[in-house]
C-alpha cells in the first residue's frame, strides 16, 4: 500500500485519538474507495493512502503538505470548497462527482465522500474511487437523484420535503422551504459547452447542499429550478449571490442570471401534518409550472398556513368537479399513416375556465395529490356513455387515459372491471392508454392488469415511449398493444444526424414483437412524411385538427393530398 504521513507533533491521547480514528477511516473506506486523504484544519494532507500515483499522477509523499484546492481540478476549485463546508456543517460529504489535477492532467469524474470530526482538530477524512454514482441507497430506500447535480430529482426532493417539514416533531430548530429559479437558463445552456454546464450544475448543487440542513436536504426540480430545507437564520440573500457569481463564471458572455427565490415558512403549530403536507407538495408543483410571463416566485413567498388552505380548497373544488362529472371529454384523432383513415380517438378531459389551470395542471394537480384513480374512473364513465349514444354497429374506437398512479391502485381496478363487466359492448371499441407509466412501481402487477384489459378485447396502449432508457423494460414486460412515441423523441430524431435511423430500429423492434406505433406531435406535414418513412402506423397532432368535442369536424381537415392510399383517392 502506498502511504504516507506528514503529521505534526502532537500530544500522546491526541495523537492515539487522530490515529484510531484514521484506523477505523482505513479499514472502513477501503470497503468502499480506492485513495484516502486526511486534512487537517488548513485543508492540507497530512496523510495518504492508496494507488495515488495511478490515479493522480502523485505518489503518497508528493501529496504531503499539499492544499486540496490545489490538487482539484481549476473547474472543480469552488465544488469543494462548498464540499468542505458540507463536512463542516454536516460533519459528512455524501458520494458526489469531483476531478483531480495531477502532472498527467485532469483525472476522469472521481467518485468523492467524506467527513470531518472537530473533536479532533476539525481533520477532513476524504475517500476516493473511480466510477460515477447515479442514486444512493438510504435507510428509507433508494433516493432517485438528478445525474447532473447529484440532488434529489423532483419526486424525490417532494417526498424529502414533506417528511423533513410535515412529520418534524414541534420544537426542533425552525425549518424552511426556499425554491430558487433561473428565468432564462435555456439561452445560458445554448452559450455555454457541454463541459461548462457540467461543472456549474455540479457547483450550484453543492452550494444548494451545503446551505441546506442536513447537507442533502436539496433538489433539482426542474431544469431550472431548485429547492432546498434550510434553517430560519440562512441568508437567502447570499445564497442568490453565491449561486449568481457560479452561473457568471460559467457564462462565455459573463452576463449571468438573475437568481429568484421564494421562502415559504412552515407554522406547524396551526396546521396538521396532512395540511402540511398538501401545502408542500401543491406549492412545488405550482413552482415547476410557472411560464413565461408567469414566472414570478413573489406569491410563493408566504406561509404554508395560506397555500394549505389554497390546497385544500383546491382539493374540494376537484373532488366535486369530479363527483358531478363537471368536465367536458374532447377527442383527438389516431390515424393511419398510410391511408388517412381513423385509426381511433383519445379521449382528453376539458374542465371548466374557472378551475383557472390548464387540463395538464388539473391532471398533475390530481396525480399528486392522490385523486387521479377517481378522476380516471370518472372519465371512462364518461367516455362510455359517450361511446353509447353512437350506433352499436359503428366502427369508432376511443381510447381512454389512465394514469400509472391508478393502475397501482385496488380500488381503481375493482370498480373499473365492475364497469366493463356492466358494458361488454365495449369490447372493441373502448381503449385504454397508459400514462405516467414511470408511477408503476410494480411492472408484473401492472402486466396482470394490462393483461386482464386484453382478455376482455380492450387493446392497451402505452404513452410517452422512447423518452427513456426504461421503457425498454417496459417493452420485454408489458404486452401491451401499441405503443405511443414520445412527440419530443420524434421531433428530435428529425434533427438528429442519426435520428431516422434509431427511430427505424425502435419501430422495427416493435413490429417484431406484434406492438403497433403512434407517433404524437405531428403539427407539420415534413413530420408525417419523416415518420411514415420510419415504418410508424398512426400519427396525431394538429395537422389533422386540435382536439373537439364534435368528432365529425377532422374529416374535413384530413387533407388528401397527404395520403396517396387513401380509399377513394
Amino acid at each position: 500500500m502506498n502511504v504516507a504521513s506528514d503529521r505534526p507533533a502532537e500530544s500522546a491521547p491526541q495523537a492515539s485519538g487522530l490515529r484510531m480514528e484514521r484506523d477505523r477511516f482505513v479499514a472502513l473506506a477501503f470497503c468502499w474507495a480506492e485513495v484516502l486523504l486526511e486534512l487537517d484544519s488548513a485543508r492540507k494532507v497530512v496523510f495518504a493512502a492508496g494507488p495515488t500515483k495511478a490515479m493522480i499522477g502523485l505518489d503518497a509523499a508528493a501529496l504531503m503538505g499539499q492544499a486540496i484546492e490545489d490538487l482539484v481540478a481549476k473547474e472543480d476549485r469552488n465544488l469543494i470548497g462548498d464540499l468542505l463546508q458540507i463536512a463542516s456543517r454536516h460533519g459528512r460529504i455524501e458520494n458526489v462527482t469531483i476531478r483531480l489535477q495531477g502532472p498527467r492532467g485532469v483525472t476522469p469524474p472521481l467518485a468523492f465522500a467524506g467527513y470531518q470530526l472537530e473533536d479532533l482538530d476539525g481533520h477532513y477524512f476524504l475517500a476516493l474511487r473511480t466510477g460515477v454514482p447515479t442514486r444512493r441507497e438510504e435507510a428509507g430506500g433508494a433516493q432517485v437523484r438528478d445525474r447532473e447535480t447529484g440532488l434529489h430529482d423532483s419526486d424525490s426532493f417532494a417526498d424529502m420535503v414533506t417528511r423533513e417539514l410535515a412529520g418534524a416533531p414541534p420544537g426542533e430548530e425552525e425549518r424552511q422551504m426556499t425554491l430558487i429559479a433561473l428565468p432564462g437558463y435555456e439561452e445560458l445552456r445554448e452559450r455555454m459547452g457541454d463541459a461548462a454546464e457540467h461543472d456549474l450544475l455540479m457547483s450550484v448543487g453543492a452550494a444548494l447542499r451545503a446551505n441546506s440542513v442536513t447537507g442533502d436536504d436539496a433538489g433539482r426540480i426542474d431544469d431550472d429550478r431548485y429547492g432546498l430545507v434550510h434553517t430560519a437564520d440562512l441568508d437567502i440573500a447570499q445564497l442568490e449571490h453565491r449561486i449568481g457569481d457560479l452561473i457568471r463564471e460559467a457564462d462565455p458572455t459573463q452576463e449571468g442570471l438573475k437568481v429568484e427565490s421564494a421562502t415559504v415558512e412552515v407554522d406547524q403549530e396551526n396546521l396538521s401534518e396532512e395540511d402540511i403536507a398538501n401545502g408542500l407538495i401543491y406549492t412545488i408543483n405550482r413552482f415547476k409550472s410557472l411560464k413565461g410571463s408567469d414566472f414570478t416566485l413573489k406569491n410563493l413567498s408566504t406561509s404554508i398556513s395560506s397555500l394549505a388552505k389554497e390546497a385544500v380548497e383546491s382539493v374540494q373544488s376537484f373532488k366535486a368537479t369530479v363527483a358531478k362529472a363537471e368536465f367536458e371529454v374532447a377527442f383527438q384523432p389516431i390515424i393511419d399513416t398510410r391511408t388517412g383513415v381513423i385509426h381511433h380517438y383519445e379521449a382528453l378531459a376539458r374542465f371548466p375556465a374557472s378551475e383557472g389551470r390548464s387540463p395538464y395542471e388539473q391532471i398533475t394537480f390530481a396525480e399528486e395529490t392522490g385523486m387521479i384513480a377517481d378522476f380516471d374512473l370518472a372519465m371512462a364513465k364518461k367516455v362510455i356513455e359517450w361511446l353509447n349514444k353512437t350506433p352499436r354497429n359503428s366502427n369508432v374506437s376511443v381510447a381512454v387515459n389512465v394514469s400509472g398512479y391508478s393502475v397501482g391502485t385496488l380500488s381503481y381496478l375493482a370498480q373499473l372491471e365492475e364497469m366493463l363487466n356492466e358494458n361488454v359492448w365495449t369490447r372493441g371499441r373502448l381503449m385504454f392508454e397508459i400514462t405516467e407509466s414511470a408511477r408503476m412501481d410494480d411492472l408484473d402487477a401492472a402486466n396482470t392488469f394490462i393483461r386482464r384489459l386484453r382478455d376482455n378485447g380492450h387493446e392497451v396502449c402505452l404513452d410517452d415511449f422512447g423518452a427513456g432508457a426504461a421503457n425498454f423494460q417496459y417493452l420485454s414486460t408489458l404486452e401491451m398493444d401499441i405503443v405511443k412515441l414520445d412527440g419530443s423523441a420524434v421531433r428530435n430524431a428529425q434533427k438528429a444526424h442519426k435520428g431516422k435511423a434509431f427511430l427505424k430500429a425502435l419501430v422495427g423492434l416493435c413490429r417484431e414483437l406484434g406492438v403497433g406505433t403512434i407517433a404524437e406531435m405531428i403539427d407539420e406535414e415534413k413530420g408525417l412524411v419523416f415518420v411514415r418513412e420510419c415504418g410508424v402506423q398512426y400519427v396525431q397532432g394538429y395537422l389533422f385538427g386540435k382536439p373537439n368535442t364534435d368528432v365529425s369536424k377532422f374529416k374535413t381537415l384530413i387533407s388528401p393530398h397527404m395520403f396517396p392510399n387513401r380509399p377513394g383517392v
